[in-house]
């Protein structure tokens, strides 16, 4: 074994295998699982039921070092968000979205995003790299704790909407989601956990040859390609005809409702004639819609959408197509903390620290 791995990239019978490897038997795998997934120990020294050579062996074999939150910042609306330093020069930041009955930890798959959608603030930032599963995991690890810091009730749910693209970071993204709803982990529902992604077609196909049990949103932001091409470039390679039939490929293999997310931005895709596009689009699968306020971010051509527009486009959507429809209002837009706005805008990333 090569000196400095990371142990938490290890699978249970990876684990087992070191255990082994390292002169013990093979329930020491099981041990080592439950403190790293299920307690969370942050040092080797910390797992006090294993013997103390073995700690020493593994201290000399292998990294254990869980990222942690190195900023916060408190919106008036009680959401936070937390920026986890991951190496030299790479910060990604994490969100805690309170909510009447739900507390949901937004999280981020990667260290930036290489898909440049205009109206993101993240898709400015360059990608940096892939998150491991387990730096995935520590962001909710965290953010749980934050729920029952600052409103005193645990955390209820997962989105994979933070920074980053989570199916260009697939397997990571996949082994943090069975860590998370998995024993040893954290036990978490797999219906309470939701990937969203910009829309890659052979990824979306692979969650359904995979059988995945968790929760798929698409971002659309428009339901006809030209002006999809106009705010998205992945939809250039990944067009709607392309998404609608791998859509119906994942709802045939897992039976799981999709989610449709849909920014309102002012004058470019929120008139009937855009609800109607959106109707038609999402008539392939059984769905829900989001429709999302748009939040400000440096130097964008867009604006938010007015009420007006934004309940005509709700109502004919639910009145004439029948469609399941929420509005989600802007949490945490005065610590840029709301959908779209994770730049790095922390003292860790700015260098202010």
């Amino acid at each position: 074994m090569a000196a400095n791995n990371d142990i938490r990239s290890l699978d249970d019978e990876g684990l087992k295998s070191a255990a082994v490897q390292l002169g013990q038997p093979a329930f020491r795998g099981k041990q080592l699982a439950d403190w790293i997934w299920a307690k969370g120990a942050n040092q080797f020294g910390d797992m006090t039921n294993l013997p103390q050579d073995f700690r020493a062996a593994l201290e000399s074999q292998f990294v254990l070092a869980p990222i942690r939150a190195e900023e916060e910042q408190v919106s008036k609306d009680g959401t936070v968000k937390c920026a986890f330093p991951i190496e030299t020069g790479k910060v990604v930041e994490g969100v805690l979205i309170p909510a009447k009955d739900r507390m949901t930890a937004c999280i981020s798959s990667q260290v930036g995003c290489s898909l440049s959608c205009s109206f993101c603030a993240t898709g400015k930032l360059k990608l940096l790299r892939n998150l491991t599963a387990g730096e995935i995991v520590d962001q909710v690890r965290h953010i749980a704790a934050l729920a029952e810091r600052h409103h005193h009730h645990r955390l209820t749910n997962i989105v994979y909407m933070g920074m980053g693209e989570p199916l260009l970071n697939y397997k990571n993204v996949l082994q943090s989601v069975d860590r998370i709803t998995g024993t040893p982990g954290l036990g978490m529902s797999p219906k309470r956990i939701t990937v969203s992604t910009a829309g890659i077609a052979k990824m979306i196909r692979k969650l359904g040859d995979d059988e995945v049990r968790f929760n798929l949103a698409l971002s659309l932001h428009a339901a006809q390609d030209a002006k999809r091409n106009r705010i998205m470039e992945i939809n250039e390679t990944n067009d709607l005809d392309s998404l609608r039939d791998a859509l119906m490929y994942f709802h045939e293999k897992t039976g799981t409702r999709v989610t449709f997310e849909y920014i309102l931005l002012g004058g470019f895709n929120d008139d009937l004639e855009d609800a109607r596009d959106l109707a038609r689009f999402a008539s392939c699968v059984p769905c829900k819609v989001n429709l999302i306020e748009y939040n400000p971010i440096d130097d964008a051509e867009f604006r938010k959408a007015d009420h007006e527009r934004t309940d005509n486009f709700k109502d004919l959507l639910e009145d004439k197509f029948n469609m399941v429809v929420n509005v989600r209002r802007s949490r945490g837009e005065d610590i840029d903390a709301a959908c779209g706005q994770l730049a790095n805008k922390n003292k860790l990333a700015t260098g202010e620290a």
